[in-house]
């Protein structure tokens, strides 16, 4: 019966992670993500740079005599309203990237192996594989008021041998998320020592 439970959470994991290259009776426990508070502060600060620049445009349009005011020529206003568009298309971009490259870090738990995905732009992104049964400490941070409020904090990982140690930063309920990977490792030390 166990073995059927086993197969079934397997297949499912491989369903819902296709990139996952998971083995033969692995299946994944647990996901962690950032916390949603990144994603809001980065649209806050877009959204202040384009109220900026709104400003600035209404001013420009407003103002009959802006190019008096900025002691500017009429081609000169003209130009700045293309650099405040061209400000705006960059401050959309870089909020959508942001987004993106802050959402693409995780951690993926199964019952064997962590995966930790790490990304700092478009074009910078590592993946670590961790078996569990290597995992030496588990624990987690919470520093600042903020990080309190928000149920946030940096879960870090040690590793047995090299000494190689993973941190996932703005990590969502750290608390939970510790018990459970502190859990799952002590399972895959057990089932090591087992075998």
């Amino acid at each position: 019966m166990k073995e059927d439970l086993v197969k079934l959470h397997h297949a499912r994991s491989q369903k819902d992670f296709p990139g996952l290259n998971l083995e033969d009776g692995e299946y994944v426990e647990l996901v962690i993500h950032r916390a949603p508070i990144g994603v809001t502060a980065i649209w806050v600060l877009a959204f202040a740079v384009i109220l900026v620049l709104t400003v600035s445009l209404g001013l420009l349009l407003t103002d009959n005599n802006a190019a008096a005011t900025l002691n500017i020529n009429q081609a000169a206003v003209s130009y700045l309203y293309f650099i405040i568009f061209i400000l705006y298309g960059i401050t959309a971009v870089a909020a959508f990237v942001a987004t993106r490259v802050y959402r693409s870090n995780r951690l993926v738990v199964s019952n064997n192996r962590l995966f930790h995905y790490q990304s700092l732009s478009l074009f910078s992104r590592s993946t670590n594989v961790i078996d569990l049964s290597s995992i030496e400490d588990v624990s987690y941070r919470q520093t600042g008021l903020v990080d309190h409020l928000l149920h946030m904090g940096t879960i870090r990982l040690s590793t047995v041998g090299d000494e190689t140690t993973y941190t996932f930063k703005y990590a969502a309920i750290p608390k939970a998320n510790l018990d459970e990977i502190t859990h799952l490792v002590h399972v895959a030390k057990k089932d090591k020592k087992s075998t």
